[in-house]
């Protein structure tokens, strides 16, 4: 059963984040945006039970859950509490793969510095993003968590990927999908 930490609020008013003591995966992250989506995972499934929730992300120590803006957070945040604290925590694999991605070098750069300046501040958050690919001068991005309907992410930050990016192409056009 994982110990909750902490609880964070995040720039997204409708999202919270909320740090673990025991892992809930090893490296892998999992997200949601409906209950038929968190049918197989009995956390998100559990938190997708409580209403108001519309979105779960959760990646090893933390987990970011989003209402939609109609219920009081004191309230919601015991009862999402519950099935965090009955959750099983993860157990350590045998071997950890590492993910290879074979980018062109354009892209793989891209990744580096969107992995080194961007990605740990949208953690830090309760988000995170994917690059989803880079199509002729387009780079594809999907926001996770707290980022996924946080203003802040849809323009601010946005703005700031693509300035890094432009660092590395001039010519590219980020877009969110």
């Amino acid at each position: 059963m994982p110990k909750i930490a902490d609880i964070e609020d995040t720039p997204n008013p409708n999202a919270v984040k909320f740090v673990l003591k025991e892992r809930l995966t090893w490296g892998t992250a999992h997200s949601f945006d409906s209950a038929e989506h968190a049918a197989a995972d009995p956390l998100a499934a559990a938190l997708f039970a409580i209403p108001h929730v519309t979105n779960v992300y959760y990646t090893d120590k933390w987990i970011t859950v989003t209402q939609d803006g109609a219920a009081d957070w004191p309230t919601l945040l015991r009862e999402i509490a519950m099935p965090i604290r009955a959750a099983e925590p993860a157990q350590k694999p045998e071997a950890v793969a590492e993910t290879d991605f074979h980018d062109e070098p354009r892209l793989a750069a891209i990744r580096e510095l969107l992995d080194q300046q961007i990605r740990p501040a949208l953690m830090s958050d309760g988000g995170d993003l994917q690059i989803v690919g880079l199509e002729g001068n387009v780079l594809s991005i999907r926001y996770f968590g707290a980022c996924g309907s946080c203003p802040s992410s849809l323009a601010g930050t946005l703005s700031a990927i693509g300035n890094l990016a432009r660092t590395i192409e001039p010519d590219i056009v980020v877009e969110v999908v």
